[in-house]
């Protein structure tokens, strides 16, 4: 007991000196509980988008005080064309479609979003009950029904792999980057290699080319292992336009990399600042969990992180089955992300210890 407590004083004495252990273990997930907490703490639950197709009698025919509940907590657009409001709910453009056939309540959702989807179920059940209970007296007149707009054999898996990967990707490539290159610098390799007689476009490119062809192999094995029968992926049919999603989305975090790794000068520092980096633009890029809910104004800031895109591409050719078109806007932010990261980090790298 004696040595049990000794080894445990010396361990907690050098834990508390250790500053690095000291934030990242308590500090840092403390920030985030404050920010997070803070933000979302007065952010009431927003209108949910629905669309209305043809003559739905539980919305149009619901008394006067019911209905001004009902505008508190829906925004209802009316639509005639049914497959048009199937498609629109299928992108993620409303969340949800409503349509009534007979003693019906048909409520169409996406299963992109399970929070958007269970939200509007509930909600519109509500209704039903309500309506139901006008009629007093009587047998419920109405029933709800619940249709998926995408194929039912799609599980959640189509929705966290974009996502997961997205993270596992800005991860790798700027705490890789970043790191490797205090280390060269630190240790002197930086200043050999400029000294010899391989240019050094070649060195970066090398490096470059080496966490591209990693980066594949990783997308290989995501997809690989949730493509297994025990999770269930089915790729769409443009599956395959997440690899180019992939290799912009790793240039962009590269580049990322090399800003942190020419500004710090420790490897602590270096792996400090991308920890503060990677942890908040997966969180705001939608990687853990959507970005829809958030204020509008953090919605707007999320859009500054190439880790949103990346997941809104993927999610768009992996999920939801767009084609090729859909995700250039998505292709060219990436690039020129990856563009102006990598002037600004050239204009800060030294290549030696200061």
């Amino acid at each position: 007991m004696s040595s049990f407590k000794s080894l445990a004083s010396a361990m907690f004495l050098g834990l508390r000196r250790d500053r690095g252990a000291l934030f990242f273990t308590i500090a840092l997930p403390l920030l985030f509980l404050v920010a997070i907490g803070g933000l979302f703490a007065q952010q009431s639950t927003p209108k949910s988008k629905v669309l209305e197709i043809g003559s739905v009698g539980v919305v149009d025919q619901m008394p006067a005080a019911m209905r001004a509940d009902f505008g508190k907590s829906f925004k209802v657009t009316r639509i005639s064309d049914r497959n048009a409001a199937l498609e629109k709910v299928k992108k993620g453009d409303y969340d949800a479609a409503l349509e009534q056939v007979g003693d019906q309540v048909v409520v169409h959702f996406s299963a992109a979003d399970q929070v958007k989807s269970g939200t509007v179920q509930g909600q519109v059940n509500g209704l039903v009950q309500a309506a139901n209970q006008a009629a007093s007296g009587q047998a419920p007149k109405y029933r709800l029904r619940a249709e998926q707009v995408e194929d039912k054999s799609l599980k959640a898996i189509q929705y966290i792999t974009p996502g997961v990967l997205g993270w596992a990707l800005a991860s790798a490539g700027m705490f890789g980057a970043s790191t490797t290159l205090v280390t060269w610098r630190t240790k002197g390799i930086l200043r050999r290699l400029r000294l010899s007689p391989v240019p050094i476009r070649t060195v970066f490119a090398a490096r470059v080319a080496v966490s591209l062809g990693m980066a594949l192999v990783q997308t290989v094995l995501f997809i690989g292992v949730a493509t297994l029968p025990f999770f269930g992926l089915k790729l769409s049919h443009y599956w395959w336009m997440a690899i180019p999603m992939v290799l912009c989305g790793v240039l962009a975090f590269l580049a990322i990399g090399m800003l942190i790794g020419a500004w710090a000068k420790t490897q602590e520092s270096a792996q400090a600042v991308s920890q503060m980096v990677v942890l908040p633009m997966a969180f705001l890029g939608g990687s853990f969990f959507p970005v829809d809910e958030a204020p509008k104004w953090l919605r707007v800031v999320s859009e500054i992180f190439p880790l949103r895109h990346l997941n809104d591409g993927m999610l768009k050719v992996m999920a939801r089955g767009a084609g090729p078109a859909s995700v250039l806007p998505q292709l060219g932010i990436l690039l020129a992300f990856a563009l102006v990261a990598t002037v600004i980090a050239v204009r800060v790298f030294r290549w030696e210890q200061i």
